[in-house]
């Protein structure tokens, strides 16, 4: 089968034969039907986020699943999943009080090696691998979704729409008639946007550089757009919000960023950290600054609670309350993978998907 693969850091990735062998205990293979580039993805292949290689890359993926492992119980042959990339034990005192993110007794994805290149071992990238035909993953990996959501929308589900969706519901907790401002408007970005509107945020202000991506967020429920390339986003969003925002989300992995999305909050507000910088990256700020009750908040993967949210998710698409189409930019074949990136680094993008091993649509 052929799989994009990233042989070393700062290599262009290619499009290759590899295996991918049987499922073990616990295990499930999937057959990917649609998978969506991610700024996490091309992180890995510039060498900011580390990782060991060769890997066959892709997180953000939906299929079907096409052969279970003895013991797995949650899902079937058959049936229409979406990948996790959390992989959580489901035992530990934090995954049994609905925290899954803070699982401490979940393998490294690191140490997951399903797939052979010319003959030798190739490394799955966080606990999925999706940008290729089938994968295999750990059964907690494999959530299942309603079928009639379509693989190239359940896909986005996997990972920037729970990203953002659920920095804004599970981990700030957005109050109905709040002031939020997102900072940064890729698919994360833009799904926190659609976060604020189900907590019912009274107002939604979106920023970027990308005027298409500040109308499109108009699109997708912001109530104010701030064009960052112009305007003092920090000056206008104070201005705004009669001295500053309720919550405000950082959704770059940018120190810069992150500063003006402090300093854009009022008295009482709650900054969460969506994006992800330069591992190791450290910032400032003035401690007093926080005297006002104000907070940081580290977020990672959305706080998700795969299994329930996932499902939800899903329902709020079939329901017309949540936007997936509208993220998707641009659908690509895997052989137009240098294409993808080209157009992810020049801010083209809110989604990219690729199509994989039969219709992305169902």
């Amino acid at each position: 089968m052929r799989a994009a693969v990233l042989r070393a850091a700062g290599q262009p990735v290619t499009i290759e034969e590899v295996r991918v062998r049987d499922p073990g205990p616990g295990e499930v293979r999937v057959a990917i039907r649609a998978a969506g580039l991610c700024h996490s993805d091309l992180s890995v292949i510039d060498g900011a986020i580390p990782y060991p290689t060769p890997v066959v890359l892709g997180h953000e993926g939906a299929g079907v699943v096409d052969a279970v492992g003895p013991g797995v119980t949650a899902v079937k042959e058959g049936d229409a999943v979406v990948l996790s990339t959390l992989a959580h034990c489901g035992r530990c005192p934090a995954c049994e009080v609905g925290r899954p993110t803070e699982c401490r007794n979940a393998p490294s994805p690191k140490d997951a090696r399903p797939f052979t290149l010319d003959g030798e071992p190739e490394y799955q990238f966080a606990n999925a691998s999706a940008f290729t035909n089938y994968t295999v993953v750990r059964e907690q990996s494999a959530i299942p979704i309603d079928a009639r959501v379509p693989f190239d929308r359940a896909a986005l589900i996997g990972c920037g729409i729970m990203t953002g969706v659920g920095a804004v519901l599970n981990r700030a907790r957005v109050e109905a008639g709040a002031a939020m401002a997102v900072f940064g408007l890729g698919g994360i970005g833009l799904s926190c946007v659609q976060g604020g509107v189900l907590a019912g945020a009274a107002r939604i202000i979106a920023v970027d550089v990308v005027p298409a991506k500040l109308e499109l967020a108009r699109r997708l429920g912001a109530t104010h757009a701030i064009d960052a390339g112009k305007d003092d986003p920090v000056a206008a969003i104070r201005d705004l919000t009669r001295g500053g925002a309720d919550y405000t989300f950082e959704a770059v992995g940018n120190l810069a960023v992150i500063r003006q999305a402090l300093d854009a909050l009022g008295a009482g507000g709650a900054l969460t950290i969506v994006g992800v910088p330069k591992l190791g990256s450290s910032a400032e700020f003035v401690v007093h600054a926080l005297y006002q009750n104000k907070a940081i908040l580290g977020c990672r993967y959305g706080t998700a609670r795969p299994r329930r949210d996932f499902a939800m998710l899903a329902d709020l698409y079939l329901g017309g309350r949540l936007k997936i189409d509208e993220l998707i930019t641009r659908r690509y074949a895997l052989d137009e993978f240098a294409a993808a990136l080209d157009d992810l680094r020049a801010g083209r993008l809110a989604r990219g998907v690729f199509s994989l091993g039969g219709s992305a649509h169902g």
